[in-house]
């Protein structure tokens, strides 16, 4: 519930506690009172969340109206004593107006953003040159990427060009400044090679586009439950945000440092596609709850800006999903190397000369020209009934896989090095 004190001039304090007790408020009071406009009715409405906006909009018609809401839930209990258990379980999600505000607010100052910008940009260039996986997470923490992805979504959702404008400058200036840091520290510290935490974050998958749809759910749903109706914490779901953005960002500056431009491309790849998923799921969250051009207290929203955004978004979600799909391996590398581990368990099964140990699979840091070069050391135990040797085991499977690997048209050149054990 919401705790809500009203203040409307001398003798309107009974419009609003009948409008109050339509829409199901408790614990309602009254009482006259003195403010700087003279006298006046003050109410105190307790309500539950999802009502609120209703119930202001109807207020709209009392002139001079003065509304304080109180943002966290407030416990409410009325008799008979006994039902208080059933009473504090009804737990409603908040009123659209309530998210938008609580969007507006977010919108700190920009030397507090830049600040936070430039600590996630330092700490994740720390984790990616050091391959140090709890610094991503801090980075993740620090990043100050879920607020504008959010606020995107939610003036997408109301139709606002002003928080839409004020939200993907944000973004972006949130991105840059993390690309900046991480290439300007690349260069101070001569960073040669790329590590191979920026080689296996730079990797991209088939399925990547499901992080950002997943993110920008949860996100939005984050915003959208009652504080005490929600499990997950807002840190949580930021570092959802954040781990979609935060490594693509850092690995985007560093490759560029390093002249790494098959990085840069999926690093710029990754960024647009979190950008377009976040936005379409979180979008489509918010009005399933209720957001719209129109509200309470809210009246700048323009109805054509939702189907055209949201077009837009589809529109470069389908372009890059498209881009992907169409260039392979370079947008899907991750996928390849797993497939292509299948393809060698398949193959060393069939053979019946050797039993698979391990298999490890993966796209080599350096570029050969018109080359994706995959590579492959694979470890094998011998059959004892083969009756080859060890030397033959590894030739005869050597080519094997090599072969079923091209056939698989992934586009690729396997270099498979099969290194069989002996018991």
């Amino acid at each position: 519930m919401r705790q809500l004190t009203i203040q409307v001039p001398s003798g309107k304090g009974k419009s609003v506690l009948d409008t109050a007790k339509k829409y199901g408020g408790v614990n309602l009071l009254m009482f006259e009172a003195t403010s700087d406009r003279g006298r006046v009715d003050a109410v105190t409405v307790y309500l539950d969340n999802a009502k609120v906006e209703n119930f202001l909009s109807e207020l709209e018609s009392i002139p001079d109206v003065h509304i304080n809401l109180i943002p966290r839930g407030v416990m409410a209990l009325e008799p008979p004593p006994e039902e208080a258990p059933q009473q504090l379980t009804d737990v409603t999600e908040r009123s659209p107006l309530e998210i938008f505000l609580a969007g507006l607010q977010s919108i700190g100052s920009w030397q507090g953003f830049i600040s936070f910008a430039v600590a996630g940009g330092i700490v994740v260039w720390t984790g990616l040159f050091t391959n140090s996986a709890f610094l991503l997470v801090a980075a993740m923490l620090i990043a100050p990427f879920a607020g504008p992805a959010m606020n995107v979504a939610i003036a997408t959702a109301r139709g606002d060009l002003t928080l839409l404008w004020r939200s993907l400058l944000r973004y972006f200036a949130a991105l840059g400044v993390t690309i900046g840091v991480t290439f300007l520290l690349s260069l101070i510290f001569d960073q040669q090679v790329a590590t191979s935490t920026m080689v296996s974050n730079s990797q991209v998958s088939s399925v990547a586009v499901l992080l950002p749809l997943a993110a920008g759910a949860a996100g939005a749903l984050q915003l959208v439950q009652s504080e005490r109706s929600s499990l997950v914490s807002g840190a949580a779901v930021g570092i959802l945000v954040a781990a979609s953005l935060a490594p693509p960002a850092g690995i985007v500056g560093m490759a560029t440092a390093l002249g790494r431009w098959s990085m840069v491309l999926s690093g710029v790849f990754l960024l647009l596609l979190q950008l377009a998923g976040i936005n379409l799921a979180a979008t489509l969250v918010f009005r399933y709850f209720g957001l719209s051009a129109r509200g309470a207290r809210y009246s700048r929203g323009k109805k054509w800006v939702f189907p055209v955004t949201l077009g837009v978004t589809v529109l470069l979600l389908t372009g890059l999903l498209g881009w992907q799909f169409s260039s392979s391996p370079s947008l899907q590398r991750s996928s390849r190397a797993q497939r292509a581990v299948a393809v060698i368990q398949s193959t060393v099964d069939d053979s019946n000369l050797a039993q698979l140990v391990e298999a490890n699979v993966r796209f080599t840091r350096t570029t050969i020209k018109e080359q994706n070069t995959l590579l492959g050391v694979i470890y094998v135990q011998s059959a004892s009934e083969s009756g080859l040797s060890p030397e033959q085991i590894g030739d005869r499977l050597t080519e094997q896989i090599q072969t079923n690997i091209l056939q698989q048209d992934f586009n690729v050149t396997p270099l498979v090095d099969v290194v069989v054990l002996q018991s």
